[in-house]
């Protein structure tokens, strides 16, 4: 029974330095990873950030020139056809949409909806105008027929996705939240 009491007397503490050792081992190892974690987490926002940031100036780019009054300006043309050019302001949004396609990745599900309602709302647009004009007109009176439909709705279709694109972009710069 001595024998037994030694031995406890001897193992007791052991265990207990052990189990402190254990405890202590375990909590430098934790934090060793929680450290690790926020260098990743530093680390992918150093990498993001800018790719992110570009997304929001090419959206904020390509929503400004659909713009209808960028749009008409820039692709103006008053050789053409009514329908011809009808279909020259389409192709441009359309090949603008997908060579920006790969952007909304990097912005929030309602910012990129948002961004294709606008471009969605710019072609009906166009659609509209071209249909309220005779078959044989210009392009100068296409582009007056949109002007028109945006004076009278007295809303530009794009306002509203640039918006959301400048609010999501400074949310990034806000570190209060």
């Amino acid at each position: 029974m001595q024998s037994i009491i030694e031995l406890l007397k001897i193992l007791i503490p052991a265990a207990a330095v052990l189990y402190g050792m254990y405890l202590t081992i375990q909590t430098i190892l934790q934090k060793q990873f929680e450290q690790k974690e926020l260098d990743i987490k530093v680390k992918t926002i150093e990498i993001t950030t800018p790719i992110r940031l570009q997304a929001y100036e090419r959206m904020s780019l390509f929503l400004e020139r659909i713009t209808p009054a960028n749009l008409l300006i820039r692709l103006g043309s008053p050789d053409l056809q009514a329908i011809d050019y009808q279909r020259v302001l389409l192709q441009e949004i359309r090949e603008e949409f997908n060579h920006n396609l790969a952007q909304q990745v990097y912005i929030s599900h309602e910012t990129w909806e948002k961004t294709r309602t606008a471009m969605n709302d710019v072609v009906t647009l166009i659609n509209t105008a071209a249909s309220e004009i005779s078959s044989e007109s210009t392009s100068i009176n296409l582009s007056k027929k949109i002007f028109e439909k945006v004076i009278s709705e007295n809303k530009q279709p794009t306002v509203e996705a640039l918006k959301a694109l400048k609010e999501e972009a400074q949310k990034m710069f806000d570190f209060s939240v």
